[in-house]
């Protein structure tokens, strides 16, 4: 009898239901949307941010030492054969980009000493784990608008041997006639000062070579907007001939996705022998900037990795404020759909009321009133909540492909979330509907009191 009639209710009622059905559906789908972006926005934002610039800097350990004990400078390096080593490390997949920095100083005619930066373009790196990536400069430095051309790996200048490479030896007297002109990228401050267009020719001289001097061809001038403006940039394989530190870097720079750092993190970066062993295991295996750091310095020989925190800090309130966001338009979305349910389930039972009445005028007590009441309700915002969750995964990818150009990860625990939430939604916007209908008198109904 009792699910006869809801059964009766709702056929009778089915334009009231379907619009119940739907404000529930539209609260859900806003729910489920936004919940799986929030849950894997993390990755998404870090990605996005990673276009502009990296957020680990590693360099020699002893130059690291000079520089924050007196602020000098120390000549010491890296070793180039250990950077496949970075995708070694327990984040691994965590590294989305690194490239690798030689650093020197070189003269140039009249205008004396300018900074020479060799580097990775887009090199095609083999890793010890036997699988292939392409990583550099190329893709951590999008923002730089370059007039010209990028440079490329394949393009090696400089004194030519049998084999095609600079001879360390022979750099000062190989014949110009024997001598390619080195593809370099000059900055735009420096192009500015010393007159120099995509496709000129220049001179730069270094000790290694001994009073000669090579010539360099402008491939591109790029404007980054900071103190690179005033250096050249050349492959890092002409650069290692040109100053004769063959297989040594100065310096990586790493673009990593990280999680935003708490107070764990924090305790880690300052001495991370302090923490626990319980606590040590969460930092180690969580992706916090420092515990990157940390790996890294495991696989480099005598390295210091560093985050730059100005960027590091910077995903981390991003992603935060974007998290937050995202879970203010949940909760209002809610919030809406409640009040939504509260006025459409309060007309409801207003139009009742003779029935509701009339029942109670037979016997029949409130609390099976309210179940009768719910039950329509909860029916409804079952169907409601199943094409809400549907639709949201519809919103999500919508969302995910418009913003970050790819798909959501659905996630399976946004389901029982979902659930719990509409349910608490729809029984808080039938709260109202109840509290009339026991207050409803029999007596006053069916003789037009109400």
């Amino acid at each position: 009898m009792f699910f006869r009639m809801v059964f009766r209710a709702l056929v009778r009622q089915w334009k009231k239901m379907l619009m119940i059905a739907f404000t529930i559906a539209l609260g859900a789908s806003l729910a489920t949307a936004m919940l799986n972006v929030m849950f894997d926005v993390g990755d998404k934002v870090n990605q996005e941010l990673k276009t502009y610039g990296a957020n680990i800097r590693v360099v020699p350990q002893s130059a690291s030492i000079m520089s924050d004990m007196y602020g000098l400078e120390n000549e010491s390096y890296l070793r180039e054969d250990e950077l496949g080593k970075l995708k070694t490390i327990f984040w691994a997949f965590n590294i989305v980009d690194f490239a690798p920095y030689l650093e020197g100083t070189a003269q140039f005619a009249d205008f004396g000493d300018i900074k020479v930066v060799g580097t990775w373009f887009n090199h095609h790196l083999a890793l010890p784990t036997g699988e292939e990536l392409d990583t550099g400069m190329v893709a951590m430095k999008k923002w730089w608008t370059v007039t010209g051309e990028w440079l490329y790996e394949e393009e090696v200048g400089g004194s030519k041997t049998e084999e095609g490479n600079v001879s360390e030896s022979e750099n000062s007297a190989v014949s110009k006639s024997e001598i390619v002109p080195i593809r370099v990228m000059v900055g735009s401050d420096l192009a500015r000062k010393c007159d120099l267009n995509p496709g000129d020719i220049f001179m730069l001289s270094t000790q290694n070579l001994h009073g000669g001097r090579l010539p360099f061809t402008v491939a591109g001038i790029f404007d980054a907007g900071g103190d690179e403006d005033e250096c050249v940039y050349m492959n890092l394989s002409d650069a290692q001939r040109l100053f004769g530190k063959y297989g040594l870097i100065s310096s990586i720079e790493v673009s990593a996705l990280t999680t935003p750092d708490n107070d764990l993190a924090r305790k880690a970066a300052q001495d991370p022998t302090a923490l626990n062993q319980m606590d040590w295991d969460t930092w180690y295996c969580t992706a916090y900037v420092s515990s990157i750091c940390y790996q890294i310095q495991e696989v480099i020989s005598n390295s210091v990795a560093k985050a730059v925190r100005q960027v590091a800090e910077s995903e981390g309130a991003i992603l935060n404020k974007t998290q937050l966001l995202m879970l203010l338009i949940t909760i209002l979305s809610l919030i809406g759909s409640a009040l939504g349910i509260s006025n459409l389930v309060t007309a409801s039972v207003m139009e009742r009321s003779k029935e509701i009445g009339l029942l109670k005028a037979i016997g029949a007590y409130d609390g099976p009133i309210s179940a009768l009441i719910l039950t329509e309700i909860i029916i409804t915002a079952i169907v409601g909540c199943v094409v809400g969750y549907f639709a949201g995964l519809v919103f999500a990818q919508v969302i995910g492909q418009s913003v970050f150009e790819s798909s959501i990860a659905i996630k399976v625990t946004v389901i029982p979330l979902v659930a719990i939430l509409i349910f608490f939604v729809t029984l808080a916007g039938s709260l109202p509907s109840i509290r009339l209908l026991l207050s409803l008198r029999p007596a006053e109904v069916l003789h037009g009191g109400h």
